[in-house]
């Protein structure tokens, strides 16, 4: 289920190499909105970081993660400023970085067939218990008069 994760990925390159470019409009806008005249190198570093993050099965969760707050920070942006039609890219990267994530996440765990929880609560008509197993008692140690 790569696919998801190679396409916000490429999202993500052509974002940040748009917003490091910053063409005059792009340039504006960051001003109109009233952060730094430098600022849009560092969305455009944070989107170019996500996309390299994105791209890697290891570090996808993280990717994810990322580029999802890099895209709230923007809806949050352009949302305050009453520009609602900015709004929909950003609101479909994040939600289909919630979706990468998700998957990442549920990769990371094992199946609940290999998991050695999957046992504990099992029915104990099928072998295993009904509640969890208590500790295991150590004999005392005796003692040395």
């Amino acid at each position: 289920m790569q696919v998801p994760a190679l396409a916000l990925a490429t999202f993500f390159v052509v974002g940040s190499l748009t917003n490091i470019v910053a063409p005059g409009s792009i340039y504006e806008e960051y001003l109109r909105w009233g952060y730094p005249h430098w600022f849009h190198f560092v969305t455009g570093s944070l989107e170019l970081m996500a996309a390299v993050l994105l791209a890697q099965a290891q570090t996808r969760l993280w990717g994810a993660a990322l580029g999802c707050t890099v895209m709230l920070a923007a809806l949050a942006t352009v949302t305050l400023h009453g520009e609602y039609g900015h709004g929909m890219p950003p609101l479909v990267a994040a939600t289909l970085s919630i979706v990468v994530g998700w998957i990442a996440w549920r990769k990371r765990l094992p199946p609940e067939t290999d998991s050695p929880r999957s046992h504990r609560f099992r029915n104990p008509d099928q072998g295993g218990f009904d509640t969890a197993p208590k500790a295991i008692q150590t004999p005392a140690r005796s003692r040395v008069p």
